[in-house]
């Protein structure tokens, strides 16, 4: 699809005056559209003009396809076919978000078309997000850099399926510059930032430096000091540029260099590696003498990538700040997230919004994290992320240009649908025409009105509160050892208040190479006490059977702690928490090793029988011994090994002996 011309809305915004009372003015695909509750009331004759110019409106409004939807709403690229180039709960979460919108708007959850890629590693599993697709293409598998994280072979499979969009995610390869770069080249679109927004702020040392250059808070670092050079007729809209050699004054490039920089800055240091990402290329540092050994393991973790020296910060908070922004300078924050406990570096529980600061210390984040985006003409969804310390000041620590797992949290307490906003930032579409967005800023839903983002007539607020916890086939009691396998049972019990989302499903699994998280939960609550109770009854209830251990029952243990219930927690807590052996409740062992061995026991005593009576069925007496009602189970609980022999008394009724212990046990199938 090539580019089309904008085309001005026939509906505009004749006045602000609306009911009390919520009531469709509009339709789009024959759905219902509401306009926003304001805070006051004008004239009836005021009121019966509007709703006579919006009652003419109806036909306009509505729309059927993505070529009308760019047409009629300001856009320029016709987006109706997109490649996902990742796997698992990304791949799940976007088809699911963007399903939602096209329904929404087209009464049509097909009208934009999925393609994605498939190893034979995800075919085995039987991956839930091959089901959802409307097209799938096969690529080689094992390691990412063979499949998702392969940006020519992104490419070759977009070129050769006549995609117009590609959906990265999170991972693999969502912030290398070099795939939006090479999309663009051949016309299509990438639902991200542009490679050189991508660049400037998705690199850690570059996007350090564009903070100090806009006065945004930073740790003292091997860069301290480094500004770009500013053009005195400089605007907000004017975009800065970091160049290799902005970058390279702020690395260390040897061990001396960076032992040099480690004592000028003071220890604890953290030194990162700007490439690196989800506990990877990242080392704590306490002393000069362990300094060369840490400063190599990060050089063997992200080969290639410059490296830098950061002040670590104690007992800090990670706070995030949501912004998108569109192609016509337009950016906007969608509040925060505290994302701070987290297990070497790698969240585990998120929350939103962050509560731990003042309204005004929040305000301050929002606005720095805008004039970041803006600062190099960002587009689409980004993060920025800070640490607040308890003294109540904060930094600025990176920019992750790409989507972030936890989104869901904004989403729910903004109702912004992010993935269709980044479809609709895609298609050229104003963020002050996105539906989602107008009603945030309580404004008529589809009025093509501009709204002023940075002095706006309404403020926006979240609503309530929501918790979430990453679901990962990890064990807890093992140092959180990931693993994989099948699975058997998944049961997961949503309501109004609590959803989530899987990468997998009954007869499914999860593959050596993919991704340990294989599932998102979240609660909203009025508070952030009613979020988390509604989070713990809802873990209590998600019954997973399969071949891997998860970390359910840990994460019920971490929301039932006191210093979670009183927010009384920092990054390095969890961590904490491991190292003093903190454990999940479990059954008491020995009603876990009766209940192991009955069902054991009863299977092969099943199976036994059943192969008996096949046998006596074609004429054959198989021997007696196949009908012995005394079988031995042996179990291992936490490298202890029980030897549990059971008997069969009657149809339903077992005698267990273990040692010089017995026990009768009525068995109800």
């Amino acid at each position: 699809m090539g580019e089309i011309p904008e085309v001005p809305n026939p509906i505009s915004s004749s006045g602000s005056v609306t009911s009390l009372e919520e009531s469709p003015i509009f339709t789009l695909g024959g759905a219902p559209l509401y306009a926003p509750r304001t805070r006051r009331m004008s004239s009836s004759s005021s009121i019966e003009s509007v709703s006579a110019s919006r009652k003419m409106s109806l036909k306009d409004i509505t729309v059927a396809t993505p070529m009308e939807f760019v047409r009629k709403f300001g856009g320029s690229k016709i987006i109706e076919k997109v490649l996902i180039a990742n796997n698992g709960i990304a791949a799940v979460k976007c088809m699911r978000s963007i399903r939602r919108w096209s329904y929404d708007v087209f009464r049509n959850e097909r009208a934009i078309k999925f393609v994605v890629m498939v190893t034979p590693e995800d075919l085995n599993v039987n991956a839930e997000y091959i089901r959802m697709a409307d097209q799938y293409v096969t690529v080689p598998g094992k390691g990412n850099h063979n499949n998702y994280a392969n940006v020519e072979l992104i490419l070759e499979v977009a070129k050769r399926h006549q995609v117009h969009a590609v959906w990265a995610g999170w991972g693999h390869a969502s912030e290398n510059p070099r795939l939006p770069e090479l999309l663009a080249s051949k016309g299509i679109a990438f639902l991200g930032p542009t490679s050189k927004a991508m660049k400037a702020l998705g690199d850690k040392i570059a996007s350090t430096i564009v903070a100090q250059t806009v006065n945004v808070p930073t740790l003292p670092w091997s860069g301290t000091g480094l500004t770009l050079d500013v053009p005195e007729d400089a605007t907000p809209d004017t975009i800065l540029n970091v160049t290799d050699e902005d970058i390279l004054k702020g690395c260390v490039k040897t061990v001396e260099e960076a032992l040099a920089a480690a004592k000028k800055i003071g220890y604890p240091v953290m030194i990162k590696a700007s490439e690196g990402g989800g506990g990877k290329g990242i080392r704590k540092c306490d002393c000069a003498n362990d300094f060369p050994a840490a400063f190599r393991q990060v050089q063997t973790e992200v080969p290639g990538s410059p490296i830098f020296i950061m002040k670590m910060a104690i007992n800090t908070r990670h706070i995030e700040i949501q912004v998108l922004a569109d192609q016509h300078g337009n950016a906007i924050s969608l509040f925060s997230r505290d994302c701070s406990i987290q297990r070497r570096h790698q969240k585990i529980i998120e929350e939103a919004p962050a509560v731990v600061a003042s309204p005004e210390t929040f305000r301050k984040m929002e606005e720095a994290a805008v004039r970041l985006a803006r600062s190099v003409g960002y587009v689409n969804a980004g993060t920025v992320e800070y640490l607040y310390t308890c003294e109540g000041d904060f930094y600025f620590l990176e920019l992750n240009p790409r989507l972030q797992v936890e989104h869901p949290c904004t989403e729910m307490v903004a109702d912004v649908n992010l993935p269709a906003a980044q479809l609709q930032v895609a298609m050229g579409i104003p963020l002050y025409r996105i539906k989602d967005i107008r009603a945030l800023y309580d404004e008529l839903q589809f009025s093509d009105s501009v709204i002023d983002f940075m002095n706006p007539k309404y403020r926006p607020m979240p609503r309530g509160h929501v918790i979430a916890c990453r679901i990962t086939s990890e064990n807890p009691d093992e140092g959180f050892k990931p693993s994989s396998g099948t699975v058997t049972e998944l049961n997961f019990r949503s309501n109004k208040h609590v959803w989530g989302y899987f990468s997998v499903s009954a007869s499914g699994g999860l593959h050596e190479f993919a991704d340990s998280q294989f599932g998102h939960c979240f609660a909203w609550g009025e508070t952030r006490y009613e979020a988390t109770s509604n989070m713990v009854l809802a873990l209590k209830e998600l019954s997973i059977r399969g071949d891997f251990p998860t970390t359910v029952d840990y994460l019920v243990k971490l929301l039932e702690t006191e210093h979670f219930v009183e927010n009384k927690f920092d990054t390095n807590w969890l961590d904490q928490l491991i190292a003093n052996r903190v454990k999940a409740e479990k059954p008491d062992v020995i009603l876990g090793l009766i209940s192991c061995a009955l069902l054991i026991a009863d299977e092969h005593f099943q199976t036994n029988h059943s192969h008996y009576r096949c046998a006596l069925d074609r004429g054959q007496v198989l021997p007696l011994s196949l009908l012995n009602n005394t079988h031995d189970v042996e179990l291992v609980q936490d490298r202890v090994k029980y030897s549990v022999s059971v008997s069969l008394i009657t149809f339903s009724k077992y005698f267990l002996t273990m040692n010089d212990s017995t026990c009768e046990v009525d068995f109800h199938r």
